[in-house]
């Protein structure tokens, strides 16, 4: 009886042949020939169950016989199939952490039993039998791609691993949550860039260099991570930061002199990070006081223009400058021209072209409690501070200049007595009395209880005093415009 086989495992394999292929059935244990169609294998018999052959080569589709003393067996079907081609990859490279989606284009996918990236496999999906759609594993360099089937393994076409690109700057790192400012992204790695996104928003871009990328921001709010993608990956995230515009309430004064050079203090919301101020068109010096506040000197102009405040946030709201042709008033002298530190006396201005004040400076301090005597003279409330000040007076016209006139005020702190050198004489008065403390110096009035004193101050810790006539004992103050001194005793004997 001839010998019956079953089975073939596989029942295919490449056209080049040189596969195993274990042959099942019966009655082969005295196999004398294995053929694929005409051509002769090489074959081991395992048992009278089974035969191990080696397909030689071959196409299309053939009968596989076993042939032995007592006759040739019936035919199984092998199939040699073509090994697949490979054409290309989309895209050719990506990150060195693998995860993209890489496209293989080619033929004889179908039967696809395993992609490698080098020595990796990579996981993947056969779409049909001219593309498979792999995932690239993790990787460095340059590295074969091939395709494996029951033909074979196809050529190579080589997929490169890049680095991820890098972001390290952001000019400016903030701006409008309206978006549309210019930022310029730094780092390495930027040639091939597919996206910039702020925060989850996509934004317009040119890949300057392969260093440098402008971006357009998109609208947003609030902190975002700047991102630069390419095939090689996302980069690392740095923060970008939506600014609301700046809102401006109101300017103090609200008008000044065609030639400018007054100070104008603007007050408002979202002022910190300013860098312009402008009247109409023209820029001004400006000195940023606090997020609420800033001081800006008025550029020369005429008629009436907006001021505007600009931030990185974008430009504020206007309100109307008016430049006029009043004259700027002059300050010619004070009245008194020392007081106490504390502030809170009356100090008489006098000087020209006064009837439109506004405001009043002890330095950078205004005085309080204005009172408009006339065109030629004002009366204010002097505010606290140390050490002498200039005093200025401001107008429509302008800003009074300190150069001009006599706008010096000092301050005087209160005087202090220590000791009295001798602190008793006789009631007839007449005795000569060193007094000894501090802040002397303006002294300008001396009592022994409440009797004037003639005295000289001698230095700012000495005054000389002649004690009026008197009797018993009584207090001896000093008095000055920081105030009056405590007191001593001075006894009458």
């Amino acid at each position: 009886m001839p010998p019956v086989i079953s089975t073939l495992n596989p029942a295919q394999g490449p056209a080049v042949g040189g596969n195993q292929v274990i042959i099942s059935g019966v009655g082969l244990l005295g196999a004398t020939a294995v053929r694929f169609g005409t051509n002769s294998a090489i074959y081991a018999v395992v048992s009278n169950s089974s035969i191990r052959a080696t397909a030689p080569p071959g196409a299309g589709q053939t009968s596989v016989r076993v042939t032995s003393p007592t006759g040739t067996s019936n035919g199984l079907t092998y199939t040699y199939v073509p090994a697949p081609v490979l054409n290309s990859l989309v895209p050719g490279q990506g990150p060195t952490s693998g995860g993209n989606q890489v496209v293989l284009t080619g033929t004889g996918f179908a039967s696809a039993s395993a992609v490698h990236f080098g020595a990796a496999s990579a996981v993947f999906t056969v779409n049909n039998d001219t593309q498979i759609t792999a995932t690239a594993p993790a990787g460095t360099g340059s590295v074969p791609v091939t395709v494996t089937t029951p033909g074979g393994t196809s050529n190579s076409v080589t997929y490169t691993y890049v680095p991820a690109p890098v972001l390290s700057g952001l000019a400016p790192s903030q701006g409008p949550t309206s978006g549309g400012s210019q930022v310029v992204l730094t780092g390495t790695r930027f040639t091939s860039a597919s996206a910039v996104r702020f925060g989850a928003a996509s934004a317009v871009f040119i890949v300057n260099n392969d260093t440098q990328i402008t971006a357009i921001a998109p609208p947003g709010t609030g902190s975002v991570s700047v991102t630069v993608t390419t095939p090689a990956g996302t980069s690392n995230g740095l923060t970008y930061t939506y600014t609301a515009a700046p809102v401006l309430n109101s300017l103090v004064p609200g008008q000044g002199p065609t030639s400018g050079g007054n100070q104008v203090v603007l007050t408002g919301t979202g002022f910190a990070s300013a860098s312009a101020v402008h009247f109409g068109a023209a820029s001004a010096v400006f000195t940023v006081n606090n997020d609420t506040q800033i001081t800006a000197t008025a550029p020369a102009g005429t008629g009436s223009v907006p001021v505007t405040v600009t931030t990185p946030g974008g430009t504020s709201n206007s309100v109307t400058y008016n430049y006029t042709t009043t004259p700027a008033p002059t300050l010619t002298d004070l009245d008194p021209h020392f007081g106490p530190i504390s502030g809170g006396n009356t100090v008489t201005i006098n000087g020209t072209n006064l009837t439109g004040t506004t405001a009043v400076h002890f330095d950078a301090q205004p005085a309080s409690n204005i009172v408009v005597v006339g065109d030629n003279q004002i009366m204010v409330t002097a505010p606290a501070s140390t050490s002498t000040v200039m005093v200025t007076v401001t107008t429509p016209g302008g800003t009074s200049d300190p150069s001009i006139g006599n706008p010096y005020y000092t301050y005087v702190p209160q005087p202090a007595l220590t000791s009295l050198t001798p602190d008793t004489g006789p009631t007839t008065g007449g005795t000569n009395v060193t007094i000894n403390g501090t802040s002397l110096t303006y002294t300008d009035q001396v009592f022994f209880g409440t009797t004037p004193a003639n005295f000289a101050a001698i230095s700012d810790t000495i005054v000389l005093a002649t004690s009026p006539p008197g009797a018993g004992s009584v207090p001896v103050t000093i008095h000055s415009p920081g105030g009056t001194s405590n007191s001593l005793t001075y006894t009458y004997e």
